[in-house]
């Protein structure tokens, strides 16, 4: 049940110390093991709540200690010991690179968790962090640790390759795995992948441009795996359409040269037909001087300020990419006279970054991705809990994963998988979600507009799945 309470200035100064010595014992903890996080009795009773808005994670008494011979000191705080794992409490675990090169992200993954832990606070369950060092190995022994310890159900790993391993484990017992990748290769009727599939950002993406009027599509992608997935989901795409990709151009993800001299250079020049279109105007510009009357010398002096002559032989151009990568793809297609006004760019997610709007030929395109609403509020609830920046873009699936374990795990442990697969789906922080027989995640996606002091919605996220 919330309460609320009515403070006075002299306990708020109390509360708040008890809170940072709370916050900084957690962190020292961190550093040398990685405790079962609980959500008992005896800490529920110990949550405070301020105009029915969750303040603090929890409060935990410490008591309050002077060191013999210190007599001029403030006070030193004995640590409270690791909370031990509780019998016949439901064990959640959750599989995350807290180490290693992905440690950041990781430790951003558990600290999700730890808020859905909190305003779930009514689920009496026990949450297991276990450490993959973001290798395959490792994720196959944290899973091993997490099954002897008792875990119904396995939240995470995060890379596919992780989740395979852990599979494994899990595959000889009857845990399932409610993973954080978006590779459905992965997912079976027991292991479920939460990540957005690239393929349904195209879908969502191609499908509007083509009620705006565009019907010839290009495409420049990188030269790995998620530059393939795109241009076969595209493809599949515009053939339930009479479509087909005009042109298709991928450039190397790992270059740092993209410059107009560069590979990735050479590939841009030949996708926007440059020399084709130079070679146009330079034709024009020489049936003019044949002329020689007032009307082609005024004309001529126009083509003297253009680059190009003619259109592009597409309409629309799907870019696949996100940051500082994509707005040197986006100077590369401005270098070589594509006009935005006359070819509409496209993007997925990965447009979804603050300083799009800094390279003007990305103003006005268009992109897909989850709806921001709900997201704007976990960012909110996550800067205050944690006082750090806003959380890295998957953070959100860590929340919805211990969520729908606060939700689905029962009081004696079990987990039944088949409870995940509903036709009417969830409502997560990146908005509405739910999960196929085959184990993957299909969500509902917005059309955003990059503007040029941020982003307008064009065409907003569903509320509900139309098949329901």
């Amino acid at each position: 049940m919330r309460t609320t309470f009515g403070y006075t200035e002299a306990f708020m100064r109390i509360l708040q110390k008890i809170f940072i010595l709370f916050f900084i014992s957690t962190k020292l903890l961190s550093l040398c093991c990685l405790p079962t996080i609980s959500l008992s009795k005896e800490i529920r009773e110990n949550l405070y709540f301020a105009q029915n808005t969750p303040i603090i994670p929890g409060l935990m008494e410490i008591q309050e200690t002077t060191t013999m011979g210190d007599e001029g000191s403030e006070g030193r705080f004995s640590l409270p010991p690791p909370p031990p794992i509780r019998e016949n409490v439901p064990r959640i675990a959750i599989l995350l690179p807290l180490t290693g090169t992905h440690a950041k992200l990781g430790n951003a993954l558990l600290n999700a968790s730890k808020l859905a832990l909190f305003h779930f606070h009514n689920k009496d369950f026990e949450l297991l962090p276990q450490d993959t060092r973001g290798t395959p190995s490792g994720a196959a022994e944290a899973a091993q640790m997490a099954v002897s310890d008792g875990a119904s159900l396995i939240l995470g790993p995060l890379f596919s390759d992780s989740v395979k391993a852990a599979t494994e484990i899990a595959n000889n017992t009857n845990v399932s795995i409610l993973s954080f990748s978006n590779n459905r290769g992965v997912s079976t009727s027991k292991v479920f992948t939460m990540g957005l599939w690239p393929g349904e950002e195209v879908n969502r993406i191609i499908k509007y441009a083509m009620t705006k009027g565009n019907k010839k599509f290009a495409l420049l992608a990188p030269k790995n795996q998620y530059g393939f997935i795109i241009k076969d989901e595209m493809e599949k795409t515009l053939k339930g359409a009479g479509l087909e990709i005009y042109n298709v151009a991928f450039f190397n993800p790992l270059e740092t040269d993209f410059g107009p001299k560069s590979w990735t250079g050479e590939i841009v020049k030949a996708l926007t037909a440059f020399n084709l279109r130079k070679d146009r105007l330079a034709e024009q510009k020489s049936l003019l001087k044949d002329r020689g009357d007032e009307k082609a010398k005024a004309r001529l002096k126009r083509l003297n300020n253009m680059q190009t002559y003619g259109d592009l032989p597409f309409d629309a151009l799907l870019v696949p990419a996100g940051g500082e990568r994509l707005r040197a793809l986006a100077a590369l297609l401005s270098y070589f006279d594509v006009d935005p006004k006359k070819t509409q760019l496209l993007g997925t997610s990965l447009w979804d970054f603050q300083t799009a709007n800094s390279e003007p030929m990305l103003v006005g395109g268009w992109y897909s991705a989850p709806p921001k609403e709900d997201r704007k509020l976990f960012i909110k609830d996550y800067t205050e809990m944690f006082g750090e920046g806003p959380p890295p873009r998957l953070a959100s699936l860590a929340y919805d994963a211990t969520a729908i374990a606060a939700v689905f795990v029962q009081e004696d442990g079990s987990f039944d998988p088949r409870q995940l697969v509903t036709r009417q789906g969830f409502g997560g922080k990146d908005g509405i979600f739910r999960f196929t027989k085959s184990g993957f995640a299909q969500r509902g996606l917005a059309i955003y507009q990059v503007l040029g002091t941020g982003n307008k919605t064009l065409d907003q996220a569903p509320k509900t799945f139309k098949d329901n």
